[in-house]
């Protein structure tokens, strides 16, 4: 079983036990998380929904990002990750959230907000909210995609035991 298998089958159990739901909100990771925990018999019970929203418009009317959250800080920001895991809460309910929004490469980055920088926010329907940024570098696509979807398990498996 690979990394991603295993955190998706060890969040998967968790949230089965809790009896906790999930909703994830994605954009450089085009639905991997989404797909990662749909691997795990079972997840019918977990995975609500998967929000896949790599324009801005979608963000806009998906998850209800604003305008100026998007003019302001820009669509990889602390502040568009957590507006973003907020609406999959709000729109779909859930006891638990989590978004990702980043430069996967090769292309797309700036001094400001170079390639490998990747925004996390994960919410609990409590209110509870954490941001994680990770600067993975210019290791290629593949492979800063597959560290953000382990660093959102994890973020969502950390949640999920506070619960």
């Amino acid at each position: 079983m690979d990394d991603v298998t295993q955190a998706a089958a060890t969040l998967i159990k968790l949230c089965i036990e809790r009896k906790l739901t999930i909703a994830t909100a994605e954009s450089c990771t085009g639905g991997l998380v989404a797909g990662a925990l749909t691997e795990i018999a079972g997840s019918s019970a977990v995975l609500d929904r998967g929000f896949v929203t790599y324009s801005n418009d979608a963000k806009q009317q998906m998850l209800g990002v604003t305008t100026e959250t998007l003019r302001d800080y820009g669509a990889v920001s602390r502040q568009t990750a957590e507006a973003m895991a907020l609406g999959a809460l709000a729109k779909a309910k859930t006891d638990l959230a989590v978004s990702i929004t980043g430069i996967a490469g090769p292309g797309g980055g700036s001094a400001g907000k170079p390639v490998g920088l990747v925004h996390f926010s994960a919410a609990a329907r409590d209110g509870t909210t954490m941001h994680a940024a990770k600067r993975y570098g210019d290791i290629g696509r593949a492979e800063v995609r597959h560290h953000s979807v382990l660093q959102a398990l994890d973020m969502l498996l950390e949640l999920a035991q506070q619960k």
